[in-house]
């Protein structure tokens, strides 16, 4: 069994004299913070009495988050966070591979080409070739953690593969990737017994060449189960399941020490140079077992909470999926790019309500996809590459194959194929299907495009690093430019593994020399340009700003919008019950307005109706903290997001990957990456000791006294870079 921890584990370090509440959500003691004039009926939490802390929090357990545990030293001790079991996660359903340039005939260079051409023009070319150089590596480790990658060996050889680029294991030594090479350029003795040349490599949709290993079907869940072991056997790891990260802990930088370094820093000259010169030094975070609140205190923190898969009604990613990462960095001084581009994969079956999906690598292995009425092969129509087109092409085929048909569906069929080859390739596959009633050796699956993944999120480097210091991004959570407009099929599992190994490079130096010149700080300013040159964040070529259509009313923290001292009499929480109902309705209008296929009617219309409920929202209040109170603040949180990427949408007035415009669909000559800013980029300062800050205030609460310095400019834009 996985490992995890409670809140005894050796791994924390408890706040002098913590107490945890056993009351439900209660998290101390309930004070009223007099901010201004106008929001003295604010209710806050003083959290300082529940904190624990660690030297690297990581909010996600996937295939980033435990990457980044495992590669990080031995002396840091890293608390991961699992907001349920730790099987409910994209990383462990993934089921088609891990791409990287590993056989002797294919190159980097072939690699990132193809990635470009999938990623329609938005891909970040230095980032997408610093990934992608690291491909072999990362599959050389995850092969070392015991990840049971199917080889050649363990295929018959008289399957019809015959086009399928396998080379012999004598190939010429001197093209291996380094990962498999010591520094004498002979292999390693660790990869002595498989070279990569023994891996099976199966091909899939817009890659050239067959490059992605595969663990049989189900390659997410092997490698899910191989990390989670070493996590266990860890001893300065502790996993945290039924743990939500509810928001992020940002402080300004050690050397401000008083509230008058703040008077000075607000009025000095690097502050409007650089106004976000806030750390991320831990999060607030929802004990569902327990039912209550803390704090986790750390001098870094790792975001690789996934992507926001589950706003739409079909949809392959697990119920945690809620985009909750994104929303908790872009409040926190993030920027927030490409949220149009959710990738939706063209083969998810169609059977019920089911969210299961038929891996490309069956098309890859030779799947034609038919017509459910004339059993006849229709990609011809759309692309000269067929079946192994790029995602958002197969998708959009098969969607307009559906409003044909009116079925429903389209059909996959690999049956043409020998049944143990089948069952070799795709035995999870196959046996789930059996279990549903449908034999893929000998019928058709009936599939149609699935919401699959998030091409946009937190804007970060290749190494992790995002706008704010001390936090980094890593996963589908994290936007790097590595996918562009629409991600190459298995470059997901990869970016997961090589980001969350940069990080843990960079964080220890990050770490231990913040500690030392903070220490030997003597002013801001010194200490603000140290942290200006090392922690170099992510930048974005050719951005421009536009005005926001339909502004969002203001941002808000944890406990801005949901708490007051005189609740709105004339309304309520919603129950469990009716917070589900919310859920369902704005996935159905995200799905039915926000889909493969796109317009500016469809897209104000749900924009319109988003407003409307969260200007609903706004009104519900409370001064009794409940688990109705926790979903309220949820519901707001979903709709500011989904408004956001609504406003994404409504702004790239063009068709260019996973995001088409039928009113306009044509691609625009320039290729832009959208971008949206984060409230706290119109702030000089914004910070507390606590992080149940108000984001909308200047709030310094040293001493666990309210110091109110001046309101900031209101936000008014998306910017389009």
């Amino acid at each position: 069994m996985p490992m995890t921890a409670n809140l005894s584990s050796s791994s924390f370090s408890p706040a002098t004299n913590s107490t945890l509440s056993t009351d439900p959500l209660s998290t101390g003691t309930l004070s009223i913070d007099t901010l201004s004039t106008d929001t003295s009926n604010i209710v806050t939490f003083d959290m300082s009495d529940t904190t624990l802390q660690c030297d690297v929090l990581i909010i996600g357990a996937g295939l980033a988050g435990l990457s980044t545990a495992l590669s990080l030293p031995s002396h840091l001790k890293v608390v991961v966070l699992s907001k349920k079991a730790l099987n409910d996660c994209s990383s462990h359903y993934a089921q088609g591979g891990i791409a990287a340039s590993l056989s002797i005939e294919d190159s980097v260079a072939d690699h990132l080409q193809d990635t470009l051409i999938a990623g329609d023009g938005l891909c970040d070319d230095d980032n997408s070739q610093a990934i992608l150089t690291d491909g072999a590596d990362a599959v050389a480790w995850l092969q070392a953690l015991g990840v049971p990658f199917t080889m050649n060996s363990d295929l018959e050889q008289n399957h019809p593969l015959s086009q399928n680029g396998l080379l012999e294991p004598n190939s010429s030594l001197a093209n291996l990737p380094r990962a498999y090479k010591d520094d004498i350029g002979q292999p390693s003795a660790a990869r002595s017994t498989a070279w990569p040349t023994d891996l099976h490599l199966t091909q899939e949709g817009g890659h050239g060449r067959r490059r992605v290993a595969h663990a049989d079907d189900a390659t997410g869940r092997y490698i899910m189960q191989a990390l989670q072991q070493k996590a266990n056997e860890a001893s300065n790891i502790s996993i945290l399941t039924g743990m939500e990260a509810l928001e992020l802990m940002v402080h300004p930088i050690a050397a401000i020490k008083s509230t008058t370094d703040l008077e000075s820093f607000a009025n000095s000259a690097i502050a409007t140079q650089k106004p976000n010169t806030n750390q991320c030094q831990g999060a607030l975070v929802w004990d569902s077992q327990q039912q209550q609140c803390l704090t986790i205190s750390s001098q870094a923190v790792v975001l690789a909470s996934g992507g926001l898969g589950q706003l739409f009604k079909r949809a392959t990613a697990p119920d945690v999926c809620m985009g909750d990462g994104m929303m908790m960095a872009w409040h926190a001084g993030c920027r927030l790019a490409n949220l149009e581009f959710v990738q939706f994969h063209p083969t998810g079956l169609a059977l019920d309500n089911s969210n299961f999906l038929i891996s490309e690598a069956v098309r890859g292995e030779g799947g034609y996809l038919r017509c459910p009425i004339s059993g006849k092969r229709f990609m011809q129509d759309y692309d000269a590459r067929l079946e192994l087109a790029p995602r958002d092409i197969v998708a959009r085929a098969i969607a307009d194959q559906i409003s044909q048909n009116g079925l429903g569906y389209v059909h996959l069929d690999i049956s043409h194929q020998p049944a143990d080859f089948i069952h070799q390739h795709f035995p999870q596959i196959a046996c789930q299907l059996i279990e549903l009633g449908i034999d893929m050796t000998c019928e058709p699956i009936p599939v149609a495009p699935t919401a699959h993944y998030t091409c946009g999120g937190v804007v970060a480097t290749a190494d992790g690093l995002t706008d704010v210091i001390g936090l980094y991004a890593a996963g589908e959570v994290a936007y790097t430019g590595l996918h562009g407009a629409n991600r190459l099929a298995s470059n997901s599992l990869l970016e997961c593994v090589v980001v969350g190994r940069r990080i843990a490079q960079h964080l220890p130096t990050y770490i231990k020399t913040a500690a030392i010149d903070d220490s030997k700080a003597d002013c801001i300013q010194q200490s603000l340009r140290w942290h200006a040159s090392y922690w170099i964040g992510p930048n974005i070529k050719n951005s421009s700003y536009i005005n926001l259509k339909t502004p969002i009313s203001e941002t808000f923290s944890f406990n801005r919008l949901s708490l007051s001292a005189n609740p709105t009499p004339s309304k309520a929480l919603c129950s469990e019950g009716h917070h589900f109902q919310q859920v369902q309705a704005l996935k159905s209008l995200m799905s039915t307005h926000l889909g493969i296929s796109r317009d500016q009617p469809h897209l104000q219309a749900a924009l319109n109706q988003l407003q409307q409920w969260h200007l609903d929202a706004e009104q519900i209040t409370t001064s009794k903290p409940s688990i109705d109170w926790l979903n309220q603040w949820r519901w707001q949180r979903l709709l500011m997001l989904a408004i956001l990427m609504l406003q994404s949408a409504l702004s790239r007035e063009e068709s260019r990957g996973g995001h088409f415009r039928m009113d306009c669909p044509e691609k625009s000559k320039l290729a832009k990456v959208s971008v949206i800013d984060s409230p706290r980029a119109h702030q000089t300062l914004v910070t507390s000791l606590s992080p149940l800050r108000t984001t909308a205030f200047y709030v310094n609460a040293l001493n666990q006294k309210t110091f109110f310095l001046k309101p900031p400019a209101p936000v008014t834009g998306i910017a389009v870079a």
